[in-house]
């Protein structure tokens, strides 16, 4: 498949430096969109605009929906009138309230006023609901029945409307605007051309309002397994539909947007590659700063035991292996609880049970690493290295402070995260960095601690 395709970009490239572009406009007509986009992401700036041009209008707008904002605001200020508006006319309307979201004010005004009536007065409309919620990201391109029709009644209205629709798989049944019920077309097609709409439609719809949060909304996709999910207002009238290239396109923005937060760093909405170095600084500083500026602790607390430390020199040498540890340990633990409230696994009110998980979980783990790492010290540091100042006395402080660092940091590493969703944070935010800031200094006192009591008095 790599291979495969590393061929078919030498043979587009061989096209596009020789100037053969009705061999190359018959290579593209037969890719899917996102395939052509791919393409035109390496494709020169200058041969960009000529090389949309060679696409048929239907693919053009399904290519373009595709590319990214940077290339489609490169295209948009080469277009013509005349060509934006072809474009913007094979948009759906979801996918032109993505565009203008992206593009500059100067550049939205000619989109609008290339857009006709109709498709202008829907973006406005999506455009005023708030942002990340259920009706930023629906459409109002959907299929509507009556429940007094027939199927066949039905079947005529889907062939004259639904080419201008984003799906005709599941059609919807409303009465005076509500949402009464759903059909498949599936249904539709099994059912007898005198079947009454009402008694065939599915009349249970799940739906979720304009307000409702768009993770919660690409998360009953995940659950329903659906194709579409209705949006309705607070009167349960229908007002558009969210489809399931939206709600993939909302999981990967959602996940991208928690595992920058759990590295430490503000989100960004661009690409890696698109986005400046200045950008890239901007969005990692702020955390670098917060980390550096938390770890003085733990400066401080080895400060403030550097007696201790003096008289056994040895104890310092394990400092790293025990903050390493449990970091690691906070994070397993913040990992697979975030990962829970994302997906809805995981409530407030289950934080005993996950606390209870996590202290079981603990102590079997210390108890392996503290084996493990008795058995490291007195074969590796005293009989391999010939350390004489590794005695059974030190391998047994830091292996009793190895178990109670995993212990913590695994409660704080489950419990953190949950207070933050509590107290309405992202609970994204309590994940490696700053956990792993606060188990150092947290480990440091347990190991000194125990160290003051079994070594130094």
């Amino acid at each position: 498949m790599a291979e495969t395709t590393v061929t078919l970009e030498s043979t587009l490239s061989a096209l596009i430096e020789g100037k053969k572009y009705a061999a190359l406009r018959d290579i593209l007509v037969t890719m899917n969109p996102a395939d052509v986009a791919a393409v035109f992401e390496e494709t020169d700036e200058l041969a960009l605009p000529l090389l949309f041009r060679l696409l048929p209008k239907e693919l053009a707008a399904e290519t373009f929906v595709e590319m990214q904002p940077e290339q489609q605001e490169l295209l948009i200020r080469g277009f013509s009138d005349t060509e934006l508006k072809e474009v913007v006319d094979e948009l759906y309307v979801d996918d032109a309230v993505d565009l203008v979201e992206e593009m500059p004010a100067n550049v939205v005004k000619r989109i609008l006023r290339q857009a006709d009536p109709d498709m202008r007065r829907m973006i406005n409309e999506i455009l005023r609901y708030p942002e990340d919620s259920a009706g930023s990201i629906m459409t109002t391109e959907f299929v509507s029945l009556r429940p007094q029709m027939t199927v066949e009644e039905a079947t005529k209205r889907i062939k004259r409307t639904g080419v201008d629709k984003e799906t005709i798989n599941t059609c919807y049944v409303i009465d005076k605007g509500r949402l009464i019920g759903a059909l498949s077309l599936r249904t539709l097609i099994l059912s007898d051309d005198d079947d009454v709409i009402e008694d065939i439609m599915e009349p249970n719809v799940i739906s979720v309002t304009t307000s409702e949060d768009q993770e919660t909304v690409a998360q009953m996709f995940s659950k329903y397994n659906f194709n579409a999910l209705p949006v309705v207002d607070t009167e349960n009238r229908l007002v558009g539909i969210v489809t399931v290239d939206d709600a993939i396109d909302v999981m990967e923005e959602e996940a991208t947007e928690d595992i920058e937060k759990m590295a430490g760093m503000a989100p960004s909405e661009r690409p890696y590659l698109y986005t400046s170095v200045l950008e890239t600084w901007k969005a990692r500083i702020p955390w670098l700063l917060i980390l550096m500026l938390s770890a003085t602790f733990t400066g401080l607390i080895i400060n403030h035991f550097q007696i201790q430390l003096a008289a056994c020199l040895v104890l310092s040498s394990f400092i790293p292996m025990l903050s390493g540890t449990g970091g690691n340990s906070g994070t397993q633990a913040s990992v697979a609880v975030i990962r829970g409230l994302a997906l809805g696994e995981i409530e407030f009110s289950d934080l005993p049970r996950v606390v209870w998980k996590e202290i079981r979980t603990a102590v079997l783990c210390g108890i392996s690493l503290a084996a493990a790492c008795f058995a490291k010290i007195m074969l590796v540091d005293r009989l391999m290295l010939g350390n004489e100042d590794v005695t059974c006395l030190v391998a047994l402080v830091v292996c009793a402070t190895m178990a109670l660092t995993v212990l913590v940091a695994k409660v704080i590493g489950c419990v953190m995260p949950m207070l933050a969703k509590k107290l309405g944070f992202d609970p994204a935010v309590m994940a490696s960095p700053f956990i792993t800031t606060i188990v150092d200094a947290l480990s440091l006192l347990i190991y000194f601690g125990i160290a003051s009591v079994l070594l130094l008095n």
